[in-house]
């Protein structure tokens, strides 16, 4: 053999890990794929709900606290489903926040969900601030652990980077729900 031939089955040789390590690395970015995309599905889901609810609080509810926690709900939720929305269609950036519409929030929000949202805007008063309240604390309850599952299998690292920062919000919220619980019976 000559050394030009040696030398170029030695790089084919040295370029195979490389080659079978960028396959396994493409099948595992798929998988992680579905990973983010279920996150993300079960995130807009509850999400949605929230803001649904959340904006018929910053009408209806009696208690301040509890219009205040719905002003703040609706701000972040919007900015979550506009960050979402901009991951999965991976367009360009932008920095102007693009809030879901009323239809696009309705067609988010599953049979359940309809369910509780018309419970709540059945009723008014203190009973209005008590459905909500506890209706958001179950729904926070619930995007934590979606939050949490994901955090154990996700792979994308400005997903993680989101859900990361989400947690801690959900984690906040439940606080605060918590003493608006007390304070709305």
């Amino acid at each position: 053999m000559n050394r030009r031939t040696l030398l170029t089955f030695a790089t084919f040789a040295a370029a195979i890990p490389a080659l079978l390590s960028s396959t396994v690395f493409a099948q595992t970015a798929s998988d992680s794929g579905e990973a983010e995309k279920k996150h993300a599905d079960e995130a807009k889901k509850l999400g949605s709900l929230s803001l649904a609810t959340s904006r018929v609080a910053m009408e209806k509810a009696s208690d301040p606290m509890t219009k205040e926690f719905a002003k703040w709900e609706v701000a972040e939720q919007e900015t979550i489903a506009d960050i979402l929305k901009s991951m999965e269609i991976g367009d360009k950036a932008e920095g102007a926040l693009k809030p879901p519409s009323e239809a696009e929030v309705e067609a988010m929000v599953d049979t359940e969900g309809k369910a509780s949202l018309d419970q709540l805007t059945s009723v008014s008063g203190k009973d209005f601030d008590k459905v909500f309240v506890m209706a958001q604390l179950d729904g926070h309850k619930k995007l934590l652990t979606i939050h949490e599952d994901y955090l154990k299998v996700g792979q994308n690292r400005e997903h993680l980077s989101v859900t990361k920062l989400a947690r801690g919000q959900i984690k906040e919220h439940l606080d605060h729900l918590d003493m608006l619980k007390s304070k709305v019976g």
